[in-house]
């Protein structure tokens, strides 16, 4: 696939310079029949190498376009957007969608392979590399099962083991725990975690509610109702590791929560009056 005019690499980090992502007035429109809607509008911010980012804010404000342009599947219509350059033969970034995105033909371990195949990566290393993440995923009985034989959970389970065995540089998540319920949400939090705490990839983690954002992220960054800009970058102030019960049993967890949700709320307000008026007119 061409890369996007707007999507350059940035030297290789150096132990001064640890910015993995830096996005400069980054705006993206769109043609319609009633005339040129704006779904991102100037976001500039700079990410991390390492830092678990994650992004909140009211639906069809842009948070999923941003996604795609940084996995280069759009383009922006102006502004810019800098990685860092991967290491040689490792992917840029691997994404993680609302659904499980796995090919129904194969089998749990062929999915959890499929990138490392397409790169040719030796058998051998597959096999440990695969293997190590089933395991972290509790999936490994279930290794030649085929997708319509898991529930929706384990099958998220398998995309997130794919991401993270591919090794990209960079992993996008774009409400990959949406659709599950309570507790298995829960599980699999625990369980992604568990696996960021050994790789500590650069992860851009895309949801609505606000206790996942506190939950996972190093950082949190609230977007506006459409056009989508950034409202609030904050800083999360937990330590790591962390227990996802243990870290909402605390009343310091339940005041930050609430503090960044009055930062969303006026914006949740603004889509939903958006959505009201157009639905009259």
């Amino acid at each position: 696939m061409a890369r996007s005019p707007h999507l350059r690499s940035l030297p290789e980090a150096s132990h001064e310079t640890q910015t993995k992502i830096r996005l400069r007035n980054l705006t993206k429109s769109f043609e319609t029949p009633a005339g040129t809607m704006t779904a991102l509008d100037n976001v500039s911010l700079d990410i991390a190498e390492g830092c678990f980012f994650m992004i909140v804010g009211p639906s069809g404000c842009g948070k999923t376009t941003l996604l795609r342009i940084l996995a280069n599947l759009e383009t922006a219509t102006s502004g810019s957007v800098e990685i860092t350059a991967p290491a040689q033969n490792r992917p840029g970034n691997s994404m993680v969608f609302q659904g499980d995105s796995l090919f129904p033909w194969m089998t749990v371990w062929d999915n959890a392979s499929y990138g490392l195949r397409l790169r040719h990566v030796p058998k051998a290393q597959i096999k440990e590399v695969v293997g190590h993440y089933l395991d972290r995923t509790g999936l490994t009985r279930f290794a030649q099962a085929y997708p319509h034989q898991l529930s929706g959970g384990m099958r998220q389970r398998v995309s997130i083991a794919r991401a993270f065995a591919n090794d990209p540089d960079i992993l996008l998540m774009d409400e990959p725990f949406s659709a599950l319920d309570e507790q298995n949400k829960l599980l699999l939090q625990e369980e992604l975690l568990r696996i960021w705490e050994e790789t500590r990839k650069t992860v851009l983690f895309i949801t609505h509610s606000v206790d996942e954002a506190v939950t996972l992220g190093d950082r949190v960054m609230v977007m506006s109702a459409q056009p989508g800009r950034a409202k609030e970058i904050v800083d999360v102030p937990f330590e790591r590791p962390r227990s996802v019960l243990e870290l909402r049993s605390r009343p310091a967890y339940g005041e930050f929560v609430y503090s960044i949700w009055g930062q969303l709320r006026d914006e949740v307000q603004r889509a939903r009056s958006r959505d009201l008026g157009e639905t009259k007119a």
